[in-house]
């Protein structure tokens, strides 16, 4: 598969800030001399990854290059990615399919029906781009200001970064919008070319200077579930798990489940980062 310039020019980013955050002594190479940029040199990365340096740096560079498979997984390797980076690599490189800009399949009333059936809990249904498309009344008084009404479909992502109880209702604001931001990317990653992402990452970009700060360090990360510490309206902060399923019909569409967690507060909470 051909890659697009977009793409190319992600892959150059990704790379470039995976290197930088390298240092010599973590991959067992000496320092040498004073380094005017932090992380690895280009030509230590290709060394570690078996590659010509130069062929490398066309790579970093955004040209029109192959990369192989088996050269991508050399560098992942080298640059110690995650395996959801790794997956993201391959993605940028053009080793997956990229989904074309499509338009939003509707929920079924079938589908649509369930957060309502999951109360006291709260509940909803998000499609791929974060969009709310089915919820709670428990959800509604969890998440104040989530659903507004507008001409246009709520969004978690925007919620979390433009809307000020957001920082209240989150406890753990920072990692967890970190995280949120991290998904977002892995998904648009996958949707590239898609107005329904390009248009939420723009919004994001110029309304939020978190977004702005955070966006250029390139963090991924899959979705999963977990544990949330969130201040509720009426009774304080409570340490909820929540789940995820996808709807049969629609895999990007995913219902998410929250119940008090039984465990004590703060025992096993993992942060979505």
């Amino acid at each position: 598969m051909s890659t697009q310039p977009h793409q190319r020019r992600q892959l150059s980013e990704f790379l470039r800030s995976r290197r930088e955050r390298l240092t010599p002594a973590e991959v067992g190479l000496p320092q040498t001399g004073r380094r005017r940029t932090p992380g690895l040199r280009r030509e230590e990365l290709a060394l570690l990854a078996g590659i010509s340096a130069t062929w490398y740096t066309y790579l970093e560079q955004g040209r029109e290059i192959r990369a192989s498979e088996q050269v991508l997984n050399a560098l992942a390797a080298a640059l110690r990615l995650d395996r959801y980076e790794r997956d993201h690599l391959l993605q940028l490189a053009g080793h997956a399919t990229v989904a074309e800009a499509e338009e939003r399949e509707p929920l079924t009333g079938e589908a649509g029906a369930v957060p309502l059936l999951l109360q006291p809990n709260p509940a909803y249904i998000i499609d791929g781009n974060y969009d709310v498309l089915s919820h709670n009344s428990a959800a509604d008084k969890l998440f104040p200001k989530l659903i507004t009404g507008g001409d246009r479909p709520a969004n978690f992502v925007r919620w979390v970064f433009l809307e000020q109880v957001a920082r209240d209702v989150l406890v753990d604001w920072e990692p967890e919008a970190r995280g949120l931001l991290g998904r977002l990317r892995t998904l648009a990653a996958r949707h590239s070319g898609d107005p329904r992402y390009t248009r939420l990452i723009e919004e994001l970009h110029e309304a939020s200077p978190e977004v702005r700060d955070w966006w250029p360090q390139y963090e991924v990360q899959a979705r999963h579930s977990g544990r949330k510490l969130l201040r509720h309206p009426r009774r304080g902060a409570i340490d909820y798990a929540y789940t995820a399923f996808h709807l049969a019909e629609q895999p990007e569409q995913t219902l998410v489940v929250y119940f008090e967690s039984s465990e004590p507060s703060g025992a096993g909470r993992t942060r979505d980062r």
